[in-house]
C-alpha cells in the first residue's frame, strides 16, 4: 500500500462534517478544476497567490504543480503537509501545514482555500480546527501562526474565533508591489483553554517520523 512506503497518506483527520486527507490522482484532478472555477471574485485579491490569473485550466495545473512538489520536496527538517478537504467524500478545498526544524522550534504555519462554490458554510473553521487538532493534540506543537491581509474578513474573523493574537506583520513582494499581511500567532497554551467539536485523526504514529525525523 502506498501508506506503507509513504506514510502520510495513512493521516485521517475527520470532524463533524470533513475528513482532511492526501487525495489519490483522480481526487486531485477534481481539486485542481475545483480551484480552477475560482477561489474567490475576480474582483478581489485576498490572497498572495495569484487564484484568478491564467485560464481555469492554467490555475489547475498550478494546484497539480503545488501538490507534487510538496511531496517531493518533503524532508523532516523543512515539510508541508498540504491535505484535500472532503465533504461527502467530494474536494471542497485544501488546508496546508508547513514548518522547519519542527523537532526543535515546535511551531506550525497554516493556510488554506475553498472553492468559491463552498464558502460561507462554516467549512474554512471546521478544517482549521481539523488541522490545529492534528498540529496541538498529536504532532505537540507550541505555536500555530497564519498571514493573512487585513482586508481579508473571512480568514480574520476564522483566526480570530479561534483564539489567534496579533504577531506583527509581514511583507512580501508581487512584481513591483510590496504586500503587507497581518501576521498571527495561536498558543498550545491558549488551544488547550478552549472547547473545540471533537475531531479524530488516524494514522499519526505511523507517521510520525516524517515530521520530527
Amino acid at each position: 500500500m502506498l501508506a506503507d512506503i509513504w506514510p502520510t497518506y495513512g493521516l485521517r483527520v475527520r470532524t463533524g462534517r470533513l475528513c482532511l486527507r492526501l487525495p489519490d490522482l483522480d481526487e486531485l484532478a477534481a481539486l485542481a478544476e475545483l480551484a480552477g472555477r475560482g477561489v474567490h471574485g475576480p474582483e478581489e485579491r485576498p490572497f498572495l497567490t495569484p487564484w484568478t490569473d491564467g485560464t481555469p485550466t492554467e490555475r489547475a495545473a498550478r494546484v497539480l504543480r503545488g501538490h507534487w512538489s510538496q511531496l517531493h520536496a518533503w524532508r523532516p527538517e523543512d515539510w508541508s503537509l498540504g491535505l484535500c478537504v472532503f465533504l461527502d467524500d467530494r474536494p471542497v478545498g485544501a488546508v496546508s501545514l508547513r514548518a522547519r526544524d519542527f523537532r526543535v522550534v515546535r511551531e506550525v504555519t497554516t493556510s488554506s482555500w475553498l472553492g468559491v462554490e463552498h464558502q460561507g458554510a462554516g467549512l474554512g473553521t471546521e478544517a482549521r480546527v481539523g488541522l490545529l487538532t492534528l498540529a496541538f493534540d498529536h504532532l505537540g506543537a507550541l505555536d500555530a501562526t497564519t498571514e493573512v491581509f487585513p482586508d481579508n474578513r473571512a480568514s480574520q474573523g476564522v483566526s480570530r474565533r479561534l483564539g489567534y493574537l496579533p504577531d506583527g506583520i509581514s511583507r512580501d513582494a508581487r512584481g513591483e508591489e510590496a504586500l503587507v499581511s497581518d501576521r498571527l500567532r495561536l498558543t498550545a497554551a491558549r488551544w488547550a483553554g478552549q472547547q473545540h467539536p471533537d475531531v479524530t485523526v488516524e494514522g499519526v504514529d505511523a507517521a510520525r517520523a516524517m515530521f520530527l525525523g
